[in-house]
């Protein structure tokens, strides 16, 4: 186990790869769970759950609005929504003993970072076609072409690494301060943590939700120069 924490799921098996799917099948059983109740019985006037998820649609729309316009904003939300949802309750997976966070495995987030990247470069080559997708990373003059591109192509492959370990990075750290502070200090005391750690696991989904909107809106709106 490495010197982690016990878990409910570790009891099945101590292997890495079976703890991290685990939890993720969990998570995602929650999303669905979460999902169900809010459409079971939809009501003009929402409450409870269904409130909940409309107002977490609306902000996700919001802030998709300000990048790519709403229109987009609403053609991209399943993914965005989707991405929010399962970095949100991944991240708060191991906030509760018992419990880790997939998001807490490098392996996780880099395929999370991965889907995004090859999916906004598709988005880009699907609309603009290869030739003025790739002709966007040559920059505004042909003499600037041999600096440019290399320069454009490091900072896309960039985006992986920034994605993908500025969220392992942080919930990474979260846990190992809550394993530590759990071993320091009673139960009730840590209360105030729990609360600044599920400030941080919300603040990271939406740190990568919000790229990920930037991301496709710079592959697919490339023709417009307001963009």
């Amino acid at each position: 186990m490495e010197g982690r924490l016990f878990t409910f799921l570790g009891i099945v098996s101590h292997d890495q790869v079976w703890i991290i799917l685990s939890h993720f099948v969990l998570v995602v059983g929650i999303v669905m769970l979460l999902a169900r109740a809010a459409t079971k019985k939809m009501q003009l006037v929402p409450t409870g759950s269904q409130n909940i998820m409309e107002t977490f649609i609306g902000g996700i729309i919001s802030m998709g609005a300000d990048t790519m316009g709403e229109a987009n904003a609403r053609k991209f939300l399943p993914l965005i929504g989707s991405l929010a949802l399962i970095i949100f309750f991944s991240n708060m997976m191991g906030v509760f003993p018992g419990f880790e966070s997939p998001t807490s495995n490098i392996n996780f987030t880099l395929s999370l970072a991965l889907m995004v990247f090859v999916y906004y470069n598709y988005l880009g080559i699907k609309i603009n076609g290869a030739k003025n997708y790739f002709a966007h990373f040559m920059g505004p003059l042909p003499i600037l072409a041999p600096l440019m591109f290399p320069i454009e192509i490091i900072s896309h492959l960039s985006r992986i690494i920034s994605l993908s370990f500025r969220l392992f990075g942080s919930i990474r750290g979260d846990d190992m301060f809550l394993m530590v502070l759990l071993m320091l200090v009673p139960w009730i005391l840590p209360l105030p943590a729990f609360f600044l750690l599920t400030a941080f696991g919300f603040l990271q989904a939406f740190i990568f939700s919000i790229l990920t909107y930037v991301y496709i809106a710079g592959s697919v709106m490339m023709h417009e120069e307001d963009h």
